[in-house]
């Protein structure tokens, strides 16, 4: 009677473990976290000091005895232990507010994720007090978000731009048919934009500031009406503070080579589509999901590339959460996406750690 009972208190939730962002969703009450995937922690003790946009802040400011990170790398895990750290703090926070009690959890995850990695993953949510724990790659994730039918005997291509990695993914009756994941996406991108403004304009700038840049001026073709941001960094010449005037035209430049490398990974899973499915996906486009979708005019440059529609999924940054935690809301249709349910079936229940 006390499992039933235990049972019925537990809600659902879907995260999106992200190197950029940590997303988490709770069934009926939407997003309740939504931070930079950052951790500062005491180096000597391994104490966790601060997470998300406080710990963002500290990023490139901390004294030695402090490290500020960001524990996934190129969509990877390149650091199991603040990983853990930052998702058990986030955890913990949504059941104390909303005093849950073992939830069943779905986490995105980077397509590219190894089975040690799969398990770090695992065993963090069930130690701080999941049920279950299911696993979704986040193109599948990220279609479901964006409402396209995966369960279908039909052809939908998605390209879900996060911050370490671009995933190129065409996805037919629930699995993913053909895809492709290259490490260039957001992070890429703001370095791209940080080696421009040195070479170029000879001002240093930071990782922060590229991104600010990124958000307001990047575009991937010309934008109707030139925009201009002021910026600013260190001269390289005089290594005194400096304030430039940076135009949207010089950040096409710069992102040039990188948005170059992302459409080419599109046309080379379009390449590889079996017939059938690349009809499907001529008729139905392309959907952009992920931070990079929101960059002006990719749709319209990625589309007079590879001469198909192409679209921006409503609210593209969300996608990867949603679809997660629509999964779970349609379990028995959409259990074949979950890729630890595949290999080892239903063995991560977490009676043990309650």
């Amino acid at each position: 009677m006390k499992r039933n009972l235990l049972d019925f208190a537990s809600k659902d939730i879907g995260i999106d473990l992200g190197t950029a962002n940590l997303i988490i969703t709770l069934k009926g009450k939407g997003i309740v976290v939504n931070e930079p995937s950052v951790v500062a922690i005491r180096k000597e003790t391994g104490e966790l000091l601060a997470t998300g946009q406080e710990a963002k802040e500290m990023v490139g400011r901390t004294p030695d005895e402090i490290k500020a990170i960001r524990p996934l790398q190129d969509g990877v895990i390149a650091d199991y232990a603040a990983t853990q750290l930052m998702l058990r703090n986030a955890l913990s926070r949504v059941y104390k507010r909303n005093n849950l009690c073992r939830p069943r959890v779905v986490v995105g995850v980077p397509s590219g994720i190894t089975e040690v990695e799969e398990r770090a993953v695992e065993e963090t949510v069930l130690q701080s007090g999941a049920r279950e724990v299911y696993l979704i790659e986040e193109p599948m994730a990220a279609a479901i978000g964006a409402n396209l039918e995966v369960a279908e005997p039909k052809g939908s291509m998605v390209v879900d731009i996060g911050g370490g990695t671009t995933e190129v993914a065409v996805i037919s009756l629930g699995g993913i048919v053909v895809s492709e994941s290259i490490r260039v996406a957001g992070d890429k991108i703001d370095e791209a934009i940080i080696q421009y403004v040195k070479k170029q304009r000879g001002l240093l700038i930071g990782k922060t500031t590229a991104e600010q840049i990124k958000m307001k001026l990047g575009c991937a073709m010309p934008l109707m009406t030139l925009a201009t941001m002021e910026v600013r960094g260190r001269d390289v010449t005089s290594g005194y503070p400096n304030t430039i005037e940076l135009t949207s035209e010089e950040v096409e430049e710069a992102m040039g080579e990188a948005i170059g490398k992302i459409i080419e990974a599109v046309k080379q899973t379009l390449e590889k589509t079996p017939p059938e499915l690349a009809a499907d996906v001529m008729d139905n486009g392309i959907v952009l999901t992920g931070g990079g979708a929101m960059i002006q005019n990719l749709d319209k440059c990625m589309m007079a590339v590879v001469g198909m529609p192409v679209y921006v999924a409503e609210e593209p940054l969300k996608c990867v959460v949603k679809g997660a935690s629509m999964t779970l809301e349609n379990i028995e249709k959409l259990k074949t996406v979950f890729i630890n349910q595949k290999k080892h079936g239903h063995q991560n229940r977490g009676e043990d750690y309650v």
